[in-house]
């Protein structure tokens, strides 16, 4: 099979390679916050810096200067400021941009999903180049706007979903574009439960408690609804529909996903239409417990319809590949790509990164060394806990018992192309690859490799800022996928089958869904470019 990729594909080809310009580091004039030496270091700025904020810093920090923290809660960020004590420190992230000006370069964002586009779109009108946490946005309209304001204010930008900086994602690309698996009908696509769980409250919401001393709640909410403090909504903001995008959807299921978005292309055409089939456990507060959704792809170029599901904290209806032995491991491990001579390396945000040159005993070169200890088992989740998705993380994770057309229980933590041919299987972030079943990936060859690697996806973003190529998701890409992932967080509050007018950026079936195409925004934090 020889799909005939157009143009967009070579673009993708482009951001997946983190290719330099033909004039090498700064022959992009086009980034109006100026243009750096490689040499020169950037100074950077963190915006949420009490859990997922040092993770992300760390792989900028090993090149660039920290100079500037901010986040509203003294005690949770406590140990994130402690490691950059030469920093400034900041409550009001407006304050910092104001007081910093020229000397903040690049800012790097990590709040709850409710305030990534605020803060984004204020750092782009203050010239600071942008890297900001998955999901990116929250709805299709956000999605849209920082899209409009990084071609206006022309910075570089990069949304954190790291797994398109992984091996596995790459080589799921050209395995795809290969045409080893054939044409692609369905991509099914499994996570856990909500990170962190979905609390217990009453119907009328959480109870209002004191406001720990130390934190500025009125600026934790920013632009969300008013509401009375309750310790659920900080440390479990991922089930509140008020501060997340669909709960698991925006956080884990992006990761899944990202494979088939960029293989299959779905950039090229919207979906036509997005349906919660399946929901468990929702209320007017909190995301469901769990859900099935569909989203209907038309064709993009010479490849067909794609139909994607997605299972938040279930099984669903999918079925194993024909061929799978009972007990077979439907995804990956992590760094399954040691067994086909590709290795990985630790990356600078402990993320896994792949080797691309080996020393003379066949070590992986670069830094960080071998692999983690352990890392072939794959699934470990932030902060070291178990992956979501069950035990095992990224493996079948299926108790005792437990059938395995269960409904009730997710397979895993990846995603499966269900191909003419054969049958492609992602994990997680793209940490691993593999054809289904295992026999057939025994004897497999890899393609030829079309893209390049060896860069963390903070690294990958820092050469942006220095005028290199952007960064593999940058905002002109990032915010296409997000777009369509935020339809999904529509359908898991509006049932039917909604349909989706891409050109109009609106539903043609539903005044009820139309509401959430566009966020809800407290006086005095309208978002305008």
């Amino acid at each position: 099979m020889n799909h005939q990729f157009s143009r967009r594909y070579f673009f993708y080809g482009t951001l997946l390679a983190g290719a330099v310009p033909a004039g090498g580091f700064g022959s992009t004039p086009s980034l109006s916050a100026g243009y750096k030496s490689p040499n020169e270091k950037l100074n950077i700025g963190a915006v949420g810096v009490g859990v997922r904020g040092p993770a992300i810093l760390t792989g900028a920090a090993a090149t660039e200067n920290i100079v500037a923290l901010c986040d509203v809660d003294e005690e949770r960020s406590a140990r994130g400021f402690a490691q950059y004590p030469n920093a400034k420190k900041y409550k009001d992230y407006r304050k910092m941009f104001e007081t910093e000006g020229k000397n903040l370069d690049a800012v790097m964002i990590a709040t709850p999903d409710h305030m990534h586009t605020p803060i984004t779109l204020l750092a782009m009108q203050h010239g600071k180049h942008v890297y900001c946490e998955k999901p990116l946005t929250r709805t299709p309209w956000e999605a849209q706007l920082l899209a409009d304001a990084a071609v206006k204010y022309k910075v570089a930008t990069q949304m954190g979903n790291q797994g398109w900086n992984h091996e596995g994602t790459k080589t799921a690309c050209e395995i795809f574009w290969s045409g080893e698996i054939g044409d692609v009908k369905e991509v099914h696509s499994f996570t856990g439960g909500i990170y962190g769980g979905q609390p217990n409250i009453p119907a009328t919401g959480p109870e209002a408690t004191a406001i720990p001393k130390g934190l500025d709640w009125d600026l934790w909410l920013g632009c969300a609804d008013n509401r009375s403090f309750n310790p659920l909504m900080t440390n479990q903001w991922r089930a509140f529909i008020d501060f997340s995008t669909g709960g698991s959807l925006g956080d884990w299921l992006v990761h899944n996903l990202g494979a088939a978005h960029l293989a299959l292309q779905l950039d090229k055409a919207s979906p036509t239409s997005v349906e919660c089939v399946f929901v468990e456990g929702k209320n007017n507060w909190l995301w469901p417990l769990r859900a099935h959704l569909v989203f209907e792809f038309p064709a993009r170029g010479s490849m067909p319809p794609v139909t994607v599901h997605t299972y938040q904290n279930m099984r669903g209806d999918f079925q194993d590949p024909p061929g799978m032995q009972e007990g077979e491991r439907l995804f990956p491990p992590m760094n399954n790509l040691a067994e086909k001579g590709r290795p990985f390396v630790q990356g600078g945000d402990g993320m896994m990164l792949v080797a691309t040159q080996l020393t003379a005993d066949g070590k992986p070169m670069g830094r960080g060394g071998a692999p983690p200890s352990g890392a072939p088992g794959g699934g470990r989740g932030p902060g070291g806990g178990p992956a979501p998705g069950g035990p095992g993380g990224a493996g079948r994770g299926l108790p005792p018992g437990m059938s395995s057309d269960s409904k009730m229980r997710a397979p895993g933590n990846g995603a499966v192309f269900v191909g003419s041919k054969s049958y492609m299987a992602t994990t997680s972030r793209g940490e691993g690859v593999w054809l289904l079943p295992a026999s057939r990936w025994a004897e497999y060859k890899l393609p030829t490799q079309m893209l390049q690697r060896g860069v963390n996806h903070q690294q990958d973003w820092i050469r942006a800022c220095k005028g290199g190529a952007p960064g593999v998701s940058d905002f002109a890409v990032a915010t296409k996928y997000i777009e369509w992932l935020s339809l999904g967080a529509i359908a898991l509050r509006v049932p039917g089958k909604l349909m989706w007018d891409a050109a109009k950026r609106r539903f043609s079936n539903s005044e009820e869904a139309n509401r959430y195409v566009k966020p809800f925004l407290r006086k005095g934090w309208d978002l305008k470019i």
